[in-house]
């Protein structure tokens, strides 16, 4: 009889609390697609060339689900209190019928551990379901194949989520109950009442609404303005400013909307004067509750904006070569005619790049005059608006300014070809700039607005112009040589500067048809392995980040340039959505459930209504305005923070590669915030439904 009282009481709690119940089967999802992220297919590839990011990133995970689980207590609490105020009079009624308190106690915290099993039946699945999609998801984008995809289910992860989700699902009825033991039973039989609030004069409203909003637009400032520097004055500074002003802000805005209601008094009709107090009351005794949910939206706002833009910003690294084999051309041709590498090779050149031979110039340096390069960077410091991190780049790059190596027209663009993109056009009397640092930060952008204003060098006495475009794209695969500013010039002039005119490598590029079959990953790990099979090879002079194999051969490969994007790319994108889309849950949790027993404990005001003549549906419009007005005062903040915390976070200390569409990551930014709107949309609908059904439950009862 008491496990079918369980059951059945546990039942009816899902089904008058479908939203929190929704919220926590949202959560267990959450924890075990962290917990799960060493069994995607991206980290066991990663795992074999990045083991030591890999292991580490791992070791950061029991830290992350701790502090999840720190979050996901305050979900479950609210969640929890809800259900057990909405059984005040259930509650009552066991102990007044004879109940003991322990029996009462052991009943909620079997229906709790009930709860919890069913949520976890519904909630893993689901999750084992949406990490096989992102597993496969992953693997399609970074190239690892369809094929190399294999069914990944981790017994640790499943423990842990089962271990903390009922965890914090005991130890917050736990401290409920305490609450519970200290009530007599007649207690249980009252209403609410509505919690006393110091109202605040008109004058002292004012004040701390427009402190608080002073204190946001100065962080804003900050933010935007001077966080580049990356001071710890001024990162303290935004947080203290922002946190006090957005508990300001609130703080004043109750006394505000009362003014607000006097000025509009007159012009009301209906429940609208009603509707106005409702939310100035709310607002007045939950004014923390709204800054701290309006805080976690923020968080989460800018954490899924980051996860996006640095999955899709950094995932779009540009593919030249696929491997850079080193040696003679004879030991190429050799390796490349093997049986099983041939077929898996489309194209073959060589990458002719040398040091520029040492010359009479300026005494002895190379023979290069790069004298009009630092004028062209000296007057860009005086035109336009300059940061100071651009300022302060410019002096440097002008500071270390020189120019050591050549690269040959047709190697780079026989690269260019095999990629599918437009060839070089260097007449005679012309080269072009080439860079391998042109994704990092500022510095691309700032030579490319350099060469858009038509400057020359000496060769050899003689001027060449600039071509108005920056090279960037990779010479040999995973950046065997870091080239910091390199000429590309036509063959002849390059066989006159080079210092060693022969190739430095010979660059391979894997057949299309072997990619598409395998995946970009997979086949190139293919050709590692044939590669490591070759006997008899040798190499006269190995390059230090060549890969070294039993054999002899030395080889550079795309993988371990991928590895490293790879990495930064899922421990940024992946935890940081993950902490987003928690921070998410939970305010709207707070809001929601704040709201509701708010509404529980005024009930007695619809009731009077009611006596007085107002209709059902009248109360029903009157709430729901009450709860669009409660949201968006949260959203509004939050959404406008977000903007300044995004803003200064892609314009300060996170940078999208130079190269990288700006428009597609927008656009995806865009889609995210469309998605969020949605959801936000039906958390209200379903906030609004559980009020609604509140009201119309009164009505039922005074009838």
């Amino acid at each position: 009889m008491f496990f079918k009282q369980v059951r059945r009481n546990a039942a009816k709690n899902r089904k008058g609390n479908g939203l929190f119940f929704g919220s926590l089967v949202t959560a267990i999802i959450a924890f075990y697609t962290l917990l799960s992220l060493g069994e995607l297919d991206v980290m066991h590839f990663l795992s074999t060339i990045e083991s030591d990011a890999v292991q580490k990133l791992m070791a950061l995970l029991p830290l992350v689900y701790a502090v999840s689980l720190f979050f996901v207590f305050f979900l479950v609490y609210f969640a929890c209190r809800y259900q057990i105020d909405s059984r005040r009079r259930e509650l009552g009624m066991y102990l007044m019928l004879g109940m003991r308190r322990s029996r009462l106690f052991l009943l909620l915290f079997c229906e709790t551990l009930w709860s919890s099993m069913v949520s976890l039946l519904i909630g893993l699945p689901v999750a084992l379901f949406i990490t096989e999609g992102i597993s496969l998801a992953t693997a399609r984008i970074v190239g690892l194949g369809i094929l190399g995809h294999r069914f990944s289910f981790s017994p640790g992860a499943v423990c842990w989520t089962v271990c903390g989700f009922v965890l914090v699902q005991l130890l917050s009825m736990f401290i409920l109950c305490i609450g519970i033991a200290k009530k007599e039973p007649a207690e249980f039989f009252q209403d609410g009442d509505v919690k006393k609030q110091a109202v605040a004069s008109g004058f002292r409203s004012t004040l701390c609404f427009a402190a608080g909003l002073g204190f946001l637009l100065y962080a804003y400032g900050l933010g935007m303005f001077r966080l580049h520097s990356l001071r710890i004055t001024v990162v303290l500074s935004v947080f203290v400013f922002g946190i006090s002003g957005t508990f300001l802000l609130y703080r004043g805005l109750g006394g505000m909307f009362g003014l607000w209601i006097r000025a509009k008094n007159k012009h009301a009709v209906g429940l609208q004067i009603f509707t106005a107090r409702q939310v100035q009351e709310n607002v007045l005794s939950q004014y923390r509750s709204l800054a701290v949910s309006s805080l976690l939206l923020l968080m989460a706002l800018a954490c899924i904006s980051y996860g996006i833009s640095m999955g899709f910003g950094r995932s779009s690294d540009s593919r030249s070569v696929d491997l850079s084999l080193f040696g003679t051309e004879e030991q190429v041709d050799a390796v490349l005619e093997q049986d099983g590498v041939r077929e898996m090779v489309q194209d073959s050149f060589p990458m002719y790049l040398s040091m520029i031979k040492r010359g009479d110039f300026h005494g002895g340096d190379r023979k290069v005059d790069i004298s009009g390069l630092a004028d062209a960077l000296t007057a860009l410091t005086r035109s336009g608006m300059r940061t100071f991190e651009q300022s302060d780049l410019i002096e440097n790059i002008i500071e270390n300014l020189h120019i050591d190596y050549v690269i040959a027209q047709s190697s780079y663009n026989h690269m260019l070809q095999s990629m599918g993109k437009e060839e070089l056009q260097i007449s005679d009397g012309q080269a072009a700039i080439y860079t391998s640092m042109g994704n990092d930060g500022d510095f691309g952008l700032i030579w490319q607005e350099v060469l858009e204003g038509n400057v020359s060098i000496g060769i050899d006495g003689e001027a060449y112009e600039l071509l108005p475009d920056l090279c960037m794209d990779n010479v040999v695969a995973d950046r065997a040589i870091t080239l910091y500013l390199a000429l590309i010039v036509p063959d002849e002039t390059y066989r006159e500067l080079a210092e060693e005119p022969g190739a430095y490598c010979w660059n391979v590029r894997l057949s299309d048809r072997v990619v598409e079959e395998a995946g970009l990953m997979r086949a190139i790990q293919d050709m590692e392995g044939l590669l490591d099979q070759t006997e008899g090879l040798t190499t006269e002079n190995p390059t230090e980040n060549a890969a070294v194999t039993s054999a002899g051969i030395e080889y550079d490969s795309y993988l371990g340039g991928i590895g490293r994007n790879l990495f930064y790319t899922v421990a940024a994108s992946y935890l940081t959505i993950y902490l987003g889309v928690l921070f998410w849950l939970i305010a709207n949790t707070v809001i929601g459930v704040k709201y509701l027993i708010g509404q529980r404990e005024t009930k007695h005001r619809y009731e009077t209504l009611s006596m007085l003549g107002a209709h059902t549906s009248s109360m029903c419009v009157s709430v729901n305005r009450q709860i669009r007005f409660y949201f968006s005062l949260v959203l509004v903040t939050a959404i406008v923070s977000s903007a300044a915390a995004i803003y200064s976070m892609f314009t300060s200390f996170t940078r999208l590669p130079v190269g990288v569409s700006v428009g597609k990551v927008a656009l995806l930014a865009v889609l995210g915030l469309v998605i969020f709107a949605g959801l936000e949309i039906l958390y209200i609908s379903i906030v609004r439904r559980m009020a609604d059904r509140e009201i119309r439950m009164l009505q039922t009862t005074k009838e």
